[in-house]
């Protein structure tokens, strides 16, 4: 995929896979919602799960988005790099994404996990010449 491909796929795809790395070594992977900004990938975690423990203690992550159930049409993204908790994230592009409006409710047990990238790989079998 091209950016601009890849940009408009992160922007309507809606879940993606992470994975963390555990306390005993192990990849621990879970499904999240997520925001592409252009640049890193965010993600509304709940703060006490072992995702975020794991990110404390180990920033190394990769994220996976795909798409598609035949295999001429199967598409995504992986994202490796580093996670890091921040103070505020894409709280208005979040709501749009998921609630359909700008009100972004914070439930006091969730907070934004940024994943900046140090690899970023796509694919786009719907390429593939037949």
């Amino acid at each position: 995929m091209s950016e601009a491909e890849r940009d408009a796929y992160l922007a309507t795809e809606r879940t993606c896979r992470v994975a963390t790395v555990g306390a005993d070594g192990h990849p621990h992977v879970v499904p999240l919602w997520f925001v592409w900004d252009g640049s890193a990938l965010w993600l509304w975690s709940l703060t006490r799960s072992q995702r975020w423990a794991d990110v404390v203690r180990e920033p190394r992550v990769s994220a996976v988005v795909d798409s598609g159930e035949e295999y001429d049409v199967l598409r995504g993204v992986e994202i490796s790099g580093l996670a890091a908790p921040t103070g505020d994230g894409p709280r208005t592009e979040f709501a749009r994404k998921y609630h359909g409006s700008d009100e972004f409710l914070d439930d006091g047990r969730h907070a934004w996990l940024r994943i900046e990238p140090t690899k970023i790989m796509s694919w786009d079998f719907t390429k593939i010449p037949r």
